[in-house]
């Protein structure tokens, strides 16, 4: 994701009236209470060790319950060339996500590696297709991992139809240019089709970085609105050195929460807990870059969070996700599918477990 400029205009004085919970009358409730957890497996299978607030050795999923959690989000690539992420370790890992009785929601990045607003590349297998060949593409991979699913009983709750996709995914063929949303439409109803071919109760997101700007979250929903897309839930990425104030979170859901009257759900949230880097690897968020003055540690990076949950809750959100709070660093887990054993970790410092597996006692998921 390439980061955004944070808003300068609100002070702190306006942030924290917005982020404190409202009276319980007023407040709305947040139903799914979800984490990223698409490297658990691999992390697991290198054999990292997770560790209860308790000090004691325990699993990651009943870490997380215990915290509060009750959905769990998977990213799918097509065919990553580390073979993580890809259909039959999605298919194992949501095996286990459902036994712990999470909820499961399927993150579609329609690529071989990572799609965000910067970058959507297409898998190498759909790169010279048309357009009209994507959209089939579309269809029929959606439908067979959703029914892939299905048939081995862990049947996904919700799937995002593309991947923070601000100006469109499958590029240069489905890229929004001069506001033209059609030939995305076209791939966003696809996958729609195949979602509810498959399950009809299963949840369609469409999912941007747009909590910075309602504007630019303006353009893009009018946009597919416009095109005739439909959707279930508006899911929006919200980083605060990237995305400004949490009062202008609360705007932003609370207007498209009303414009288009849908269910909102922050899909991206996290906040470091230190400065410092845990391998070679340079973080992706570095240490200057705080929010609301907050520290940098394991009471700020809780404080961050609930205030997120709260702005969520206040504004009338639904859901609030952490991006992978178990990915702490683990040699051979990096970032990069096609060197991951020789790239390293950049997000060692906003995962929820510390350098050693041991969780932020601090931090919990709240309704």
């Amino acid at each position: 994701m390439k980061p955004y400029l944070r808003a300068l205009a609100a002070t702190l004085a306006l942030v924290v009236p917005l982020a404190l919970p409202a009276p319980a009358q007023a407040a709305n409730t947040l139903t799914m209470l979800g984490a990223d957890v698409s490297s658990l497996q691999r992390s697991l299978d290198l054999g990292a060790r997770y560790y209860a607030a308790s000090g004691a050795q325990a699993d990651p999923y009943d870490i997380l319950k215990s915290k509060g959690a009750n959905y769990l989000r998977l990213r799918i690539w097509n065919n990553p060339a580390s073979g993580y992420n890809n259909k039959a370790k999605v298919l194992q890992q949501a095996r286990t996500v459902k036994a712990k009785g999470f909820k499961l929601l399927i993150d579609f990045h329609y690529s071989d590696t990572w799609a965000d607003p910067g970058k959507q590349y297409p898998p190498a297998a759909w790169a010279s297709h048309s357009i009209s060949q994507l959209q089939s593409d579309v269809y029929n991979y959606t439908y067979d991992i959703c029914t892939s699913l299905r048939a081995q009983g862990t049947t996904p709750d919700a799937v995002q139809i593309g991947n923070e996709i601000n100006v469109g995914m499958l590029w240069p063929n489905g890229k929004v240019v001069n506001s033209n949303f059609a030939p995305l439409a076209g791939l966003l109803k696809q996958g729609y089709n195949a979602t509810k071919a498959c399950n009809g109760g299963t949840q369609v997101w469409i999912h941007t970085a747009d909590a910075d700007s309602d504007a630019n979250a303006r353009w893009f929903y009018d946009g597919i609105r416009s095109q005739g897309v439909n959707w279930d839930v508006t899911a929006l990425s919200y980083y605060c050195m990237w995305h400004g104030t949490l009062a202008n979170l609360y705007n932003v859901i609370a207007d498209v929460k009303s414009r288009y009257g849908k269910p909102v759900v922050i899909a991206e949230t996290a906040y470091q807990f230190t400065t410092a880097d845990a391998d070679g690897e340079p973080n992706a968020i570095p240490g200057t870059q705080l929010c609301d003055n907050i520290p940098a540690s394991w009471s700020g990076q809780a404080q961050e969070f609930s205030w997120v949950q709260n702005t969520a809750r206040n504004a009338g959100a639904v859901g609030v996700f952490y991006w992978e709070p178990t990915w702490y660093a683990i040699r051979g887990n990096g970032w990069d599918p096609a060197n991951i054993n020789g790239t390293g970790d950049g997000w060692d410092n906003m995962a929820i477990f510390d350098w050693t597996g041991h969780v932020n006692p601090n931090l919990y998921w709240t309704p």
